[in-house]
């Protein structure tokens, strides 16, 4: 196994970790809210009063940030190692993973662990081990 020292950022992962922390903390702070994305989509489909406006409003925010740095850092070139189909495939599944595991890894992975929820660790072992065995199965053995 070789690093890419490339595109290996550890202070910048470190940053961006620290700044979602950050947020996770004073959304359950401020809002008494955990801040799982896919909680957050869901309740749009099905809003209780009051509950629409900021959910959408997370979610425009969330889609709008990379637009934002766009114009401000200029393009970025994105590189991904699959073809359409197989990018909405891993989607769909994701997506049915988070309905199965009552939530996804911002909620389980960030806001669970943190909070110590035994029902997060099994989440974040469970889906992080999936990635593992995937990501070894399809770059050493279907390669």
């Amino acid at each position: 196994m070789e690093i890419d020292w490339n595109h290996f950022t550890p202070w910048l992962s470190l940053g961006g970790g620290l700044l979602l922390g950050v947020a996770a903390a004073l959304f359950i702070l401020l809002n008494g809210r955990i801040l799982g994305i896919s909680g957050i989509v869901g309740g749009l489909f099905r809003p209780r009063t009051g509950d629409f406006a900021w959910r959408a409003s997370f979610l425009l925010g969330l889609l709008s940030a990379p637009l934002l740095y766009t114009a401000v850092a200029g393009p970025l070139e994105p590189r991904i190692d699959a073809n359409w189909a197989m990018v909405i495939l891993a989607g769909l599944l994701v997506g049915i993973g988070t309905r199965y595991g009552a939530g996804c890894t911002s909620g389980h992975g960030v806001c669970g662990l943190s909070r110590m929820s035994p029902r997060s660790l099994v989440a974040t072992l469970a889906f992080m081990g999936a990635g593992f065995v995937t990501v070894f199965l399809i770059r050493h053995v279907l390669a």
